[in-house]
């Protein structure tokens, strides 16, 4: 039978309609009352119900489904949708290996906040507890690493339990949920009746209460009698929208911002206001002035130790205003002065609604003045347009040539190298930073293009990374997908060679990736991508330009200098102004 034809919302009029189908087409037909257009998945034996509903959807036009080459890359395809979109990214896999394959990317979401609904397939009813044939108690596997989590016993319960899923991962702090459905729930029929969005509100559930107007009025105070105030911001904002509150905030009182690897793109790089990223790999200037700061803004961002550092060295002088809508972050790492609980766009706005020019303090020029003189003494670095190619110019053509293009990042130097020399807008980098999830950026992008197939997406990825979900580039192939995979290739694992030549007496324990290197050129073109070596700096220019204007998913391979670090480095157990490795410019 033909299913609803258009996405319903809460108190459309035929929320009531009932329906004799199957448990799988109650799925899809719930999954389309939410808005959900694009599922990424991998089918097999216990989930063949739900994908013969799947076959149905695209039939009728609603849905596209992209089969990906391995069920993590379905997860991380998912999540790169959700981070681009803002939505919530819908992935599915089967019983047995194909739950646990989803497992990391779970994992990813979770610890970046990122909301995803999960699907999998069960063994029957009957079977669970039997070590059935790719049974697996995903449930229990998955529990630390979901917001919530169901195994769907009866098929009348799958209405409300996906309008709880999407409430549940979308409110508050967004994360992934669960759904395991039996093979036999799927294929059982009963009548159905639709759940609009919203509609079904989980028991116990709390929502953040009232914004509490004495701490904003305590914030205000503290924001206009300070002299260097600093706004740290993390990916809270970004997934608030709080892009324009926080302009708004920053100009208004004249406060840099610095910025987590999760929150590039909230605050424009290119601002005078911004100093870039802090932390192990930020800028020289952001973690002086997170130094030397006398109050720290932190917005959206939970204090994580590739941030802070030696904890107890982190912003030593400054006092602490936190907005996040996680109470549990709220002086779990750092004690503060002032907590405000709450979605972070809304208590920005609040403080925002609060200003007048009379708040203005000029003595915050200075401050500024000395962020100014760092930034021109210890600049990021310049690589010399002579040799070998540096893989920070790799970054910095991609800059100059597609300014306005989302990036995806796989994990480790390269993924360093890009947070310090892209210039993201909003939603627009999208990268593995809580677990640091090596092969997240090939899936990822494919999530992004899928979202958007009228802009430009590009992948960064290092040689040893890309190889963790390489075989995602026949998803590229098979549905078209226009994605620019830019490998920085130093035929190394390169971070973890940077860490054994500095803390292992240059001990290359197993980091050597040039043994066994594939040729990525015929890789790329065996799955029916095109590919682009650049190997020398003369062809970096016009290899970039070419590669980028072709029409289709391209692989860029491009050999960099082998045993270049990635610096400013903060050491472990150093603070942040113990950086080694940055620019001292001695003619300032």
């Amino acid at each position: 039978m033909t299913l609803a034809s258009k996405p319903l919302q809460k108190g459309d009029s035929d929320n009531k309609d009932s329906m004799w189908i199957t448990g799988a087409e109650a799925l899809m037909d719930s999954l389309r009352v939410h808005g959900v257009k694009i599922i990424f998945g991998y089918p097999g034996g216990a989930i063949l119900p739900i994908y013969d509903a799947v076959h149905k959807a695209e039939k009728e036009g609603w849905l596209k489904h992209l089969m990906v080459r391995h069920e993590q890359g379905g997860s991380h395809a998912a999540d790169g949708y959700a981070r681009a979109t803002g939505e919530v990214g819908v992935c599915f896999g089967t019983s047995g290996p194909g739950a646990t394959n989803l497992v990391t990317g779970i994992a990813t979401a979770q610890m970046d906040s990122v909301p995803l609904v999960v699907v999998t397939g069960q063994v029957p009813r009957p079977a669970i507890g039997t070590d059935a044939f790719q049974e697996t108690d995903i449930f229990g596997i998955t529990l630390p690493i979901v917001k919530h989590s169901w195994v769907i016993r009866d098929p009348a319960d799958i209405a409300n339990v996906v309008s709880q899923a999407f409430f549940i991962a979308s409110s508050g702090r967004p994360g992934p949920v669960l759904i395991d459905i039996p093979k036999d729930v799927g294929q059982e029929f009963f009548n159905y009746h639709r759940v609009l969005p919203g509609a079904s509100i989980p028991k116990g559930f709390k929502r953040n209460g009232d914004i509490d107007e004495k701490n904003i009025e305590l914030a205000i105070e503290l924001i206009k009698n300070s002299q260097k105030p600093l706004l740290y911001v993390g990916g809270g904002a970004i997934a608030s929208g709080a892009h324009t509150e926080l302009q708004t905030l920053a100009r208004n009182y004249q406060i840099p911002v610095t910025t987590t690897l999760m929150g590039k793109g909230i605050f424009d790089e290119r601002d005078s206001l911004s100093v870039g990223m802090l932390g192990m790999h930020g800028t020289a200037y952001a973690n002086f002035a997170v130094t030397e700061c006398d109050l720290l803004i932190a917005v959206g961002a939970r204090f994580d130790d590739r941030v802070t550092g030696k904890l107890d060295t982190f912003a030593p002088n400054a006092k602490v205003i936190h907005i996040d809508i996680d109470p549990a972050e709220v002086n779990k790492n750092r004690q503060v002065e002032i907590a405000i609980v709450s979605d972070v766009k809304s208590a920005l706005a609040r403080i925002n609604s609060c200003f007048d020019e009379s708040q203005k303090n000029d003595e915050k020029n200075n401050w500024i003045k000395k962020i100014e003189y760092w930034k021109n003494k210890h600049p990021l670095f310049i690589p010399p347009k002579d040799g070998e190619i540096y893989p920070q110019e790799v970054l910095i053509k991609v800059r100059e040539h597609s300014p306005d293009a989302f990036i995806t990042t796989d994990v480790g130097q390269h993924q360093m190298w890009a947070a310090q020399y892209l210039r993201n807008g909003p939603r627009k980098w999208i990268s593995s930073a809580g677990l640091g999830t090596m092969g997240f950026g090939l899936p990822a992008a494919m999530g992004v293009k899928s979202a958007f197939p009228n802009s430009e997406v590009i992948c960064i990825a290092g040689d040893a990374s890309i190889l963790m979900n390489i075989q995602e580039l026949g998803t590229l192939s098979q549905y078209g997908l226009d994605v620019k995979i830019v490998i920085v290739n130093n035929r190394w694992q390169g971070m973890v060679r940077q860490w054994q030549e500095s803390f292992y007496e240059e001990r290359y324990s197993a980091s050597d990736m040039s043994n066994g290197e594939p040729d990525f050129i015929k890789l790329a073109e065996a799955f029916g991508v095109k590919g682009f070596l650049i190997n020398g700096r003369e062809d970096l220019e016009n290899g970039f330009k070419a590669a980028l204007k072709f029409e289709g998913p391209v692989l860029i391979n491009v050999r960099v200098k082998r045993g270049e670090n990635c610096y400013p480095m903060v050491p472990p157990g150093k603070s942040n102004s113990q950086m080694i490795g940055y620019v001292n410019n001695n003619s300032i």
